[in-house]
C-alpha cells in the first residue's frame, strides 16, 4: 500500500508491541508511513528488512514491561500513542481437563496483565500533558470463545474489553483517549501455526483444521479471513486526529463474523 497519509502522524512516538510480524507489523508500517516515529517491540527479532528501534522483551512478564517503559521514555522522554497488540494462544486443544494452572497464567500475563502493566507506565506523562491514544488490541473470541483449543485467550481477551472500557471512563476526561479493536480471523503465520496444532492434536489435514475453525466461528459472511494491512489502516485511522472524538469504543472487525448486533 502506498496512501499519502499526509505526515497526520508527524512528531508522534508510537510504541506497536508484538510488532515484528503479522497485525503487529502492519499497525508499526501503517503509522510510520503516516508520520510516527514507531518502536516495536516483541521477544523474537524483527526480519532483515526492519527500519524501526526494537526492544527485545517478554511482555508476559513485569521485568519486560519494565524494560519497555524504561527505555522508551528514558531515549525519547514520552509516548503519544501505544498500541497494545501483544497476545496470542499457545494452549493445547482438548477442552478444559488439557488446561493447566500454567496454561491459564501465562496466557492471562500475555493477553491481559501486560497491557494493564504498559498503560500504568505510560499514563502518568499522557496525563500530564493532556495528550495520548491507547489501542487495546482483543479478539472477537471476548465474545465468541473457541473453547476446544482457546479458552484462556478468550477469556483473557473479554478482561482485556471490559478492563478497556473501564479505563477511558477515567482517563478520557483528563484528556487520554482509550479504544479496542476485537479483530477476526487474520490471515498470518501465526493463525497458519494455530490451524497445524488443531491438526497435529485431532488428527486431521490443515484443511479439516480450517472448516473445524470456520464452523466453531459459524463461518466467514465475507468469505475469507481479513489481511493484517486490512486492520492495520482501521487502527491508523483511530489514531488520527480525524478520530479525535473517538474513546471508549469497542471496535469488531471481523467481516461479519459475530451473528448478533
Amino acid at each position: 500500500m502506498n496512501k499519502d497519509m499526509s505526515n497526520e502522524l508527524s512528531g508522534k512516538v508510537a510504541l506497536v508491541t508484538g510488532g515484528t510480524k503479522g497485525l503487529g507489523r502492519a499497525i508499526a508500517e501503517r503509522l510510520q508511513k503516516a508520520g510516527a516515529k514507531v518502536i516495536v517491540s516483541a521477544r523474537s527479532k524483527p526480519e532483515a528488512n526492519e527500519h524501526m528501534p526494537f526492544i527485545s522483551a517478554d511482555l508476559s512478564t513485569a521485568d519486560g514491561t519494565e524494560k519497555v517503559i524504561t527505555e522508551v521514555l528514558s531515549t525519547y522522554g514520552r509516548l503519544d500513542i501505544l498500541i497494545n497488540n501483544m497476545g496470542g494462544s499457545e494452549t493445547p486443544a482438548g477442552g478444559f481437563a488439557k488446561l493447566t494452572d500454567e496454561n491459564w497464567e501465562k496466557t492471562i500475563q500475555t493477553n491481559l496483565i501486560a497491557s494493564v502493566r504498559l498503560d500504568r507506565g505510560f499514563l502518568p506523562q499522557m496525563l500530564e500533558r493532556k495528550s495520548g491514544v491507547i489501542i487495546h488490541v482483543a479478539s472477537i473470541q471476548g465474545r465468541l470463545p473457541l473453547h476446544d483449543s482457546t479458552l484462556p485467550y478468550a477469556a483473557a481477551k473479554a478482561g482485556l474489553i471490559n478492563y478497556s472500557k473501564g479505563l477511558s471512563k477515567e482517563v478520557s476526561p483528563q484528556g487520554v483517549r482509550v479504544l479496542t479493536v476485537s479483530p477476526g480471523w487474520i490471515a498470518t503465520t501465526t493463525n497458519t501455526g494455530f490451524l497445524e496444532r488443531i491438526a497435529e492434536n485431532a488428527n486431521i489435514t490443515i484443511d479439516e483444521a480450517t472448516k473445524s475453525v470456520m464452523d466453531a466461528l459459524g463461518g466467514i459472511p465475507f468469505g475469507r479471513p481479513a489481511e493484517p494491512e486490512e486492520i492495520a489502516e482501521f487502527i491508523g485511522f483511530l489514531v488520527s486526529p480525524k478520530a479525535n472524538y473517538l474513546t471508549g469504543t469497542e471496535y469488531v472487525v471481523d467481516g461479519g463474523t459475530i451473528p448478533n448486533i
